[in-house]
């Protein structure tokens, strides 16, 4: 599937502009939602408002499987997903018994979505290794 393949680069621009509201928005929650503030409707509200662009990667991810017309990148793609899933579980599971049996910091659940994004660059790396072909990764 060539660089500039319509669906590689549709997936590129959306995953960019998810990026974009993700920062942006999440700049903006920072900036007007003061440190402990109560979970009142105000601060929930821009707080949702603010995963927006998390929901857009997501999104374009899945949009990206469906309009690829190559079967072996789409398969690419796909194992790139399950090695991010495989990498978020098994973090997030990994940790979670630490904060359980001590005293360790919390690991904020706003940490998944980039460790997951993390996991597509692994499983890139996984297809490289494996395939000779990296595929996509997140953005």
């Amino acid at each position: 599937m060539a660089a500039r393949h319509p669906a590689r680069r549709r997936y590129r621009n959306r995953t960019l502009m998810g990026a974009a509201a993700y920062v942006a928005t999440t700049a903006v929650a920072t900036r007007f939602i003061p440190d402990g503030a109560p979970p009142s409707a105000g601060p929930i509200a821009l707080a949702i408002i603010a995963s927006a662009g998390a929901l857009v990667w997501i999104w374009a991810t899945a949009r990206f499987l469906v309009e690829i017309d190559d079967e072996y990148v789409r398969m690419l793609q796909v194992r790139s997903i399950l090695v991010a899933t495989g990498v978020t579980l098994g973090v997030t599971n990994m940790w979670g018994m630490v904060e359980l049996f001590t005293t360790a910091p919390r690991l904020p659940v706003f940490f998944v979505m980039p460790i997951w994004c993390l996991g597509m660059v692994v499983g890139s790396l996984v297809n490289k290794l494996t395939m000779g072909d990296a595929g996509e990764s997140c953005g």
